[in-house]
């Protein structure tokens, strides 16, 4: 299929109504780490932001950061929407980023660490152990980890290393050899594959010893000989962005492959070395990575916070944690059976993590045992490990179904685990088609094709998010089950689009992008401008992760002059300026950071009181708009458009975890008015949950327990 996205016409600047979009990202991360500062945060939940504002941070600069600095390689002197050239950008961007590694280095070591260790969770310096457990430590080293080091001379006839991106290193100064003047440098990789926190034996409660501390003590067996004037940790990042030659004649999936290798060893975007390291250290390591001075980044505590993760699964700390809300079930175990009789009837819409994902699981199951299934066509971003939607395809496709999975190889970070996956899918004789040449596929959709008495039926999943089991317990999410015929129809053009030859398709109820989403979006937000010229009232309100997109942001300004009361709830980047006199004085943006990665895309319009609402897989972004392949669909349907609603008019209700955009491009945490209850979304969510299904059973006498929930993980952007 060739698709061809609309030019867009080059605007005047207008640099004071635009907030350049890498602040806006850091000022995201900012209120992810306030809550790890918040004292109100249980204590777990605090180390849990922290680690997230950690890992968002890696993957900001192996992307955006990258990004810039090739831009700047190449010559590229152009402003973005706030005016910022890409070297101007990089400036302030580090002058951010300093601050913000070294408000998590004080909140780690000073608000989080020390509470640990009055619960009996301590992380000590070997130094301070006892004997007997030094001793312990010293023969860990010996037998475990010393048959994995490699240690690494760094002189004129053996040049730096080419270490791994984001590994873990301790770097050594060694006394001059003989005949020389200069101290020499070395590298030891802390191997990956062993735990960082050890634990030594005879310790109060748990007490751990980071592995390069293990290390760093045992030096002189890696060094013999030789006198260890210096030593410390040190991590880098790397560019990692993959670049695809579209016209290359080679195999997409080899293409993929061999991107990934490169990843490895790309330019040093980021050093991190810990606090204490010595001047003519760190000189040494700069000059070989060949970083400039503004890169380096001194960190106190352990470099790489991911370490720390297992301390948040230890069972004698699940008191310092939220309770765990558990996924509950929208469809009983005997509708779970019968999912392709339930959908017939009625739509379902599930929003995760509050409903459990097992409708989606049911649904995908019972295609592949249903004699009647003909057909699954089914796209795939990122999924889990050890997904029960892969294995559910794979059964498909082994039981004679034809199964096509349309798999986008490019989902960051994932591509390796989307590439393994893949070939098992083909192994069990379904059909792969792996993406699409130019574009990103990231709708999310799964057609069922099925025999049914009255002749051939359609029953479609449609989802703002992943299908991924694991993170559809952390993410807020929206899915759709529906046997709508005009929406099935439009999921069959869809796909005859994306594996065959046909022209992209006309559709009835569903938009698409890159070819008709940009217009849809434009025409809904006109038509709410048009309506406040006549004198109607006229509203839209949003749910989206990121707002970047220029003409949609000018669109949104000139519904805002018209007197369009705009509500916008943007997780992440926001490059529009509310509350600006005669531009956008009726725009409120809010951002919700709370237990659950608020990742839901919704879009609403009031059209003069025929209410539309949409949900879709796609952001106000380019990318989105026109670089990726996305759907958006209606919800139509009394009851579930009422659920989407609901949600949606609780994101700008909340006054405990929401925080409000400032013009200034800052944003002000919202607290309850005097005399005003406190509302947080997430939990009110949850528990309107929990109403309708004990309604829900009331009404059907059926009794049916919660889906465990598993510990939350960290998680980045989205």
């Amino acid at each position: 299929m060739v698709m061809k996205s609309p030019a867009r016409p080059r605007k005047n600047k207008e640099p004071e109504l635009f907030i350049n979009r890498e602040l806006s990202w850091l000022e995201f991360n900012g209120r992810v780490l306030e809550e790890a500062m918040d004292p109100a945060t249980p204590l777990l939940d605090r180390l849990k932001f922290a680690i997230v504002v950690s890992t968002n941070l890696d993957e900001f600069f192996m992307v955006r950061v990258a990004a810039l600095k090739h831009a700047v390689a190449e010559g590229d002197n152009e402003p973005d929407l706030a005016g910022l050239r890409p070297r101007q950008q990089l400036q302030v961007i580090a002058e951010r980023a300093h601050e913000m590694v070294e408000a998590l280095g004080k909140t780690l070591t000073e608000q989080i660490l020390p509470p640990l260790g009055e619960h009996g969770v301590r992380i000590v310096p070997l130094a301070t152990l006892e004997e007997a457990q030094r001793t312990f430590l010293a023969r860990y080293f010996r037998t475990e980890v010393l048959p994995a080091l490699t240690p690494l001379a760094t002189d004129v006839s053996r040049p730096f290393p080419r270490l791994a991106n984001l590994s873990l290193n301790l770097a050594i100064l060694l006394a001059p050899g003989e005949g020389e003047e200069q101290p020499r440098l070395a590298v030891v990789q802390v191997p990956g594959g062993l735990r960082r926190l050890v634990r030594p034996v005879g310790g109060e409660g748990s007490t751990y010893v980071l592995l390069e501390e293990v290390i760093r003590a045992e030096l002189a067996e890696l060094f013999p000989g030789q006198q260890v004037l210096e030593s410390a940790a040190f991590r880098i990042a790397r560019d990692a962005e993959i670049e695809l030659d579209d016209e290359g004649g080679r195999p997409y999936l080899e293409t993929v492959e061999e991107e990934l290798k490169k990843r490895r060893s790309g330019q040093v975007v980021r050093l991190e070395v810990e606090a204490n390291a010595g001047d003519a250290l760190l000189g040494m390591l700069v000059e070989r990575l060949n970083v400039e001075v503004t890169d380096v980044y001194h960190v106190r505590g352990p470099l790489d916070m991911r370490a720390l993760w297992p301390l948040m699964e230890l069972p004698s700390l699940e008191h310092l944690r939220e309770a765990p809300l558990k996924p509950l079930p929208v469809l009983e175990e005997p509708e779970l059976r019968n999912v392709f009789g339930v959908v017939a009837a009625r739509d379902v819409l599930l929003y995760h993590p509050y409903d459990s994902y097992e409708p989606v699981i049911a649904f995908l199951e019972g295609a592949a045992a249903d004699p009647d299934v003909l057909a699954i066509k089914q796209t795939l971003y990122r999924t889990s490990g050890d997904s029960p939607v892969v294995q559910a395809l794979r059964r498909a496709a082994e039981n004679g179904k034809q199964v096509t999975v349309v798999v986008e190889l490019m989902a960051r970070f994932d591509e390796q685990s989307n590439i393994r996956w893949a070939k098992s899918l083909e192994e069990s004789g379904a059909h792969v088609i792996y993406g699409i040449q130019g574009y990103k596929t990231h709708a999310k959709v799964c057609l069922v094709v099925r025999r049914c008495p009255q002749g051939i039926e359609r029953y479609v999943h449609l989802g703002t998010g992943n299908y991924n089991d694991r993170t559809a317990r952390v993410y807020s999410d929206f899915g759709l089950l529906t046997a709508d015929r005009g929406i099935g129809e439009d999921a069959s053009a869809f796909f005859n689009a994306l594996t065959g030859y046909s022209d992209p398709p006309k559709m009835k109820k569903l938009a698409m992008a890159p070819t008709t989403l940009r217009e849809r979006f434009l025409r809904l937000i006109e038509r709410e401008r048009r309506r406040a010229e006549e004198g109607q009232a006229a509203e839209i309100r949003a749910k989206l992760n990121s707002l970047v997109d220029e003409e949609i942001i000018r669109a949104l300004y000139d519904a805002s002059r018209a007197g369009v009361r705009i509500r916008l709830n943007v997780r992440g980047i926001s490059c529009l300026r509310p509350g600006v006199k005669g531009v956008s004085e009726t725009i409120e943006v809010i951002s919700i950071v709370d237990r659950f990665l608020e990742h839901a895309r919704v879009y609403y319009f009031r059209n003069g009181g025929d209410e539309e609402v949409y949900l879709s897989s796609a952001d106000w972004m380019p990318r989105n708009l026109d670089r990726r392949i996305e759907l958006l669909f209606p919800v139509t349907a009394t009851e579930p458009r009422r659920k989407v609603l609901e949600a949606l008019e609780a994101m700008f209700l909340d006054n405990v975890k929401a925080r409000r955009l400032m013009p200034d491009g800052t944003y002000k945490r919202k607290r309850p008015a005097k005399g005003e209850e406190p509302f947080r979304a997430q939990i009110h969510l949850y528990r309107e949950a929990k109403r309708a299904l004990e309604r829900a059973r009331a009404a059907n006498t059926v009794t049916f327990e919660p889906v465990a929930a598993p510990l939350e993980k960290a998680t980045t952007t989205g």
